[in-house]
């Protein structure tokens, strides 16, 4: 394996570059059963005075029901030559069966951290426990062009979870 535990504050990176630009794998389930996709929306911060990771995914998503079913979640996070794999990731759905046959066509290797799915070619994985889960709601857009458009249905479930461990490549 390649990547060493790490404590948080020693990790040097921006949010807003690796998930709004980079993009990031949400993985969710057991070592048996699992799936990922590519998010690019998504925040950290403090909550709760616990460091966390905020994920959205759409209940129409099949990470949904991983991310339901599961306590925890893993965020792993790439360099830019990683892109064209998020780009396949975040089109091509495991709910067909065939999830790990695509995932070692893409040439990542999965690892359990902390009993949770990530991938080990990432620069940096956070493990995240879930704290909070809460449906987006159209009647709190405060601004109707966000909802206009950013707001197909189904709507984004947010998931807030307590960063519980973090890793970086060794």
């Amino acid at each position: 394996m390649s990547l060493i535990k790490t404590e948080l504050n020693e990790l040097s990176l921006n949010p807003f570059e690796k998930v709004g630009k980079d993009w990031v794998l949400l993985t969710a389930g057991d070592e048996q059963n699992y799936n990922t996709m590519t998010a690019s929306w998504g925040g950290m911060g403090v909550m709760w005075n616990k460091n966390v990771f905020v994920a959205v995914v759409r209940p129409s998503r099949y990470t949904y029901s991983f991310m339901e079913k599961n306590d925890t979640f893993s965020v792993s996070m790439f360099g830019k030559n990683y892109r064209d794999v998020l780009s396949f990731c975040g089109a091509n759905s495991g709910r067909d069966g065939k999830k790990n046959e695509k995932i070692k066509e893409l040439g990542l290797n999965s690892v359990m951290l902390d009993n949770t799915p990530a991938f080990d070619e990432a620069e940096i994985v956070l493990v995240c426990k879930k704290l909070y889960v809460q449906p987006m709601d159209k009647a709190c857009y405060l601004d109707n062009a966000l909802y206009e458009t950013n707001g197909s249905q189904p709507l984004h479930t947010a998931f807030v979870g307590e960063i519980i461990s973090a890793y970086k490549k060794a």
